[in-house]
């Protein structure tokens, strides 16, 4: 008998069960997929090279309370995340800042007089409804085509300003020439990376975990108390409503013979070529090899859903499934899929603490 039948073996269902089984609880953790750690999950490949098998994760928070758990089951290795966007056939920084205005315009503007610059461009909107609301209000309609209507149409295939707004409020812009990517208080990677720390994690008496199981296949087979569901929604309702829609991704691995392909982890491709963009992931691990494996990115619409698309009926839809999920008895949804949110890892792994907290007390 178990007390907690946990679906997903991802960062929510894995939070909840180690924080469920050091209070003393029988947990079950099951999941489709043939490995821990859902789309955390890295691995060395032929080469040898550690690769993150559903892009990249890199790992940053300001929230101490998450630092402070995962590092209960990692060392991490320090880590600045940087991002180059290939537009005008130059690389340059992103997000935006002093550096990238100045190689894209031939311009000397300095931290103290940028701000000229952006006052300029940026729109005045009086009310932000969507993704290019945020993104023209900051840096006006050309620096928005040039970095981000490509870029979100392919990622996406809508428009920004067919998004909702939280899809482009995560990405700033800079007035000084401050190149990291994330500028949070506690940033790295996993130092034996994400699938060690995982089985670090999942590593407990009371927990025990069936991989190549769905739930459909489990719940009729064992005995448990109550449910934490980590998968879509709208499949633990077998779509009744109709189906929520996700964006899901293709990627191309490529080996080269040759130490580095690129200068940063990562490039961005807004506006050339299919994909959205490349990772070199020995930038991101700090291993040392001859060759070097790159990941291209193409967005689909089918596949392994990875990102709930944010708009008006999309979030009307998961309404419907969010009232009948508010009904059932010991049942609980947790995670980007099971609420149907765009959310980081550290946002993730905060709501399933906060979840232990309330049914804890």
């Amino acid at each position: 008998m178990f007390d907690y039948l946990v679906i997903g073996c991802g960062l929510a269902g894995m939070t909840t069960s180690r924080v469920l089984a050091e209070k003393g609880m029988k947990v079950l953790i099951v999941d489709k997929r043939n490995h821990i750690g859902g789309n955390i999950y890295d691995y060395y490949n032929e080469a040898e090279i550690l690769i993150h098998k559903y892009g990249p994760h890199i790992f940053h928070t300001n929230n101490k309370r998450v630092w402070e758990f995962l590092s209960e089951f990692t060392e991490w290795r320090e880590y600045q995340h940087k991002v180059l966007s290939y537009v005008n056939g130059m690389l340059v920084p992103m997000p935006v800042n002093l550096d990238t205005i100045n190689m894209l315009y031939s311009t000397s503007y300095n931290s103290l007089t940028i701000n000229e610059f952006f006052n300029n461009v940026k729109e005045n909107v009086e009310e932000i409804n969507n993704s290019k609301d945020v993104i023209v209000s900051q840096v006006g309609e050309e620096l928005y085509k040039l970095f981000f209507e490509g870029y979100t149409k392919k990622q996406w295939d809508l428009y920004p300003y067919e998004l909702g707004k939280e899809v482009t409020s995560r990405v700033p812009t800079r007035s000084n020439r401050d190149p990291r990517y994330f500028t949070d208080k506690y940033q790295g990677m996993p130092k034996y990376g994400y699938t060690k720390m995982a089985e670090n994690i999942i590593n407990h008496e009371n927990i025990k975990v069936m991989l190549n199981t769905t739930y459909k296949e489990i719940k009729e087979e064992v005995k448990y108390s109550k449910v934490i569901f980590t998968g879509c929604i709208d499949e633990f309702f077998e779509e009744k409503h109709g189906e929520l829609p996700y964006r899901s991704l293709n990627f191309i691995e490529e080996t080269h013979d040759m130490e580095y392909y690129q200068t940063v982890g990562v490039v961005n491709y807004p506006n050339d070529y299919d994909y959205t963009r490349i990772t070199e992931y020995k930038y991101l691990t700090g291993q040392k090899n001859d060759k070097t494996t790159i990941m291209k990115e193409i967005s689909k619409a089918d596949g392994e859903p990875y990102y709930p698309i944010p708009k008006p009926e999309n979030k009307k839809l998961y309404s419907i499934y969010r009232n009948e999920a508010d009904k059932l008895e010991n049942v609980y949804f947790l995670g980007r899929l099971g609420t149907y949110s765009y959310m980081n890892m550290d946002a993730v792994i905060y709501q399933a603490l906060q979840f232990c907290d309330s049914i804890l007390e």
